[in-house]
């Protein structure tokens, strides 16, 4: 008997389909726009620009976030007015000399700023973006979305500047929501896939609005403001939880934090216990009240001693566990048993590096970790635009290989 992609899921992440190949589409399985421009010149398909092409050609399950309701990263979302071609509902906006940036900010900011240039000379150029960020990088990266700036100020320094900007934080806000609720609530509930909510950040975002020194200061130097930042996101993100999953049924909820490097957390454990973890609670807490057991964080880096901080508030779906900076998923599995669901894992270099590497990769990991459940595989980040089409599509295979699926046809 078939099961919806929903109950599949929902299977895998309580540990009831082992050896099941589940490949997630959206932010899990992701691609620079680079990389799709340099396999259709190296032979994909022209199509495979699309989104909703490269979904059904390498044979991903799609999650679909509620992007619609500003509630927390922003990732691009798409209408459906046809299976391969949407409108963008969070488009860019030209600053003039083809400069590309978001007309909405990364974070749940509603309204976000407005996007500006404020200075430029031959190869660089200096903008206010949609979070309130003065970033300066090369011209040529933002046109082409690929590439960090440099980020030079942000829009919070202080108590005065916060109480300006937390405005833009009111759960209130027109603008946060769909427009025609009714409609919106009758199309999510009738979604073949998994329903994902965003349920905000209590570092990642402020990173953002602050930048890191002055934030990491800041917890020092002035922690009852970052209290009173926390408090206002938690507000935030508990009445979005409160008006949505009222009216709307959801599979999964998901956090993003970007909150570790290379070697570890960038703040200690101790202060994400006494700040965060109390407000993480509260908001895991609703989210199980609703019958919401799968609680996914992003964050980048070498999560291991976040890891026990985030199981024991119910956060239990991470990635992408990067191999770069020490992350080991049989090893996770080994200590945690089903406690966590793993994703990624997959190092991104063995990609690039060729078909006998990719395959030393693969085998190395996959087939314990499918075979214990619980585990979603990917890259461990965005497929990068030095990864070969011909290499990508090995990597699929093998995948499949190793789940006793048949090889698809590229």
């Amino acid at each position: 008997m078939s099961i919806s992609n929903r109950e599949r899921f929902l299977d895998i992440c309580h540990f009831k389909r082992p050896g099941d190949l589940c490949l997630l589409s959206t932010h899990i399985n992701s691609f620079a726009e680079q990389t799709l421009e340099k396999w259709v010149e190296q032979g994909a398909p022209k199509e495979i620009m699309n989104r909703g092409f490269y979904r059904d050609y390498f044979q991903f399950q799609h999650i679909h976030w509620l992007g619609e309701i500003k509630s927390g990263l922003n990732i691009p979302v798409f209408s459906d007015s046809s299976r391969y071609v949407g409108v963008e509902i969070s488009p860019k906006i030209d600053l003039g000399h083809g400069i590309m940036v978001p007309a909405r900010g990364r974070s749940p900011i509603v309204p976000a700023y407005e996007p500006r240039i404020i200075g430029e000379d031959e190869h660089t150029v200096t903008l206010i973006n949609a979070d309130g960020q003065t970033a300066k990088g090369l011209k040529e990266a933002f046109k082409t979305d690929w590439g960090m700036p440099m980020f030079l100020d942000w829009p919070v320094k202080d108590r005065a500047t916060w109480n300006k900007h937390k405005k833009r934080l009111d759960p209130d806000t027109p603008g946060r929501w769909p427009s025609d609720w009714n409609t919106y609530v009758q199309k999510m509930n009738t979604r073949p896939e998994p329903i994902s909510i965003q349920v905000g950040s209590f570092f990642g975002f402020l990173r953002e609005w602050v930048g890191l020194e002055r934030l990491l200061y800041m917890f020092h130097d002035d922690p009852g403001l970052i209290e009173e930042m926390m408090e206002q996101m938690l507000y935030l993100e508990t009445e979005v939880i409160k008006r949505t999953l009222k009216d709307i049924k959801v599979q999964q909820a998901t956090f993003w934090e970007d909150m570790c490097y290379k070697t570890g957390p960038l703040i200690s454990p101790a202060m994400v216990r006494k700040f965060m973890l109390p407000r993480y609670k509260k908001v895991t807490d609703l989210l199980h009240s609703y019958g919401v057991d799968v609680i996914y964080l992003d964050s980048d880096g070498n999560l291991n001693e976040l890891i026990p901080l985030w199981l024991e508030v119910g956060i239990n779906l991470i990635w992408p566990f990067e191999v770069a900076a020490g992350n080991d998923a049989v090893a996770l599995r080994k200590k945690y048993g089903k406690e966590i669901i793993l994703t990624g894992n997959i190092d991104k270099r063995a990609l690039i590096k060729g078909k006998e590497t990719i395959r030393q990769e693969v085998m190395s990991k996959v087939p314990f970790l499918l075979e214990s459940g619980g585990y979603f595989p990917s890259v461990d980040h965005t497929v990068p635009p030095d990864v070969t089409f011909d290499n990508y599509c090995y990597f699929i295979n093998t995948l499949r290989e190793v789940a006793g699926l048949e090889k698809l046809s590229f």
